[in-house]
């Protein structure tokens, strides 16, 4: 199958805010490397999303669950050499989506909310193991 390309895509994602540094990105996969969705699905690759949005795959990606699967830990912003912060693009790439009607606003809500969740889950656990390791410690 032949992917139409869409050669104003780049251009209007990275006039929108987040997506401001798409054209930074070479594509060295540094974002893939680092991204713990990655290591637990082999098939999800931030570089591929980004390649995508690079060659103005539009439909190809607006219509795919692979930006849906981005948990913005933004890990992939934190290690990028070029400063190209993919979770931010994968941010509008899902906006966009919603606009076009790709995916209703009531399915993108209910993902906000599961990342929501998977924070406050994660704060949760940060805080009690640390007072966990703290109070062994001051009995010592």
């Amino acid at each position: 199958m032949a992917i139409k390309a869409d050669p104003n895509f780049k251009k209007e994602i990275s006039m929108m805010p987040g997506g401001e540094n798409l054209l930074q990105c070479y594509l060295c996969g540094t974002c893939t490397a680092g991204c713990p969705v990655s290591e637990i699905d082999d098939t999800y690759s931030p570089r591929t999303i980004m390649r995508l949005a690079l060659i103005g795959s539009r439909k190809e990606l607006l219509s795919s669950p692979e930006i849906w699967k981005c948990s913005q830990c933004h890990v992939c912003v934190a290690h990028c050499p070029q400063d190209a912060r993919p979770a931010d693009v994968i941010r509008v790439l899902r906006n966009l989506a919603v606009k076009e009607g790709y995916i209703t606003p009531e399915t993108a809500c209910r993902f906000d909310r599961v990342e929501e969740e998977i924070r406050s889950m994660r704060i949760s656990m940060i805080k009690r193991t640390i007072e966990a390791e703290f109070a062994e410690t001051e009995e010592e």
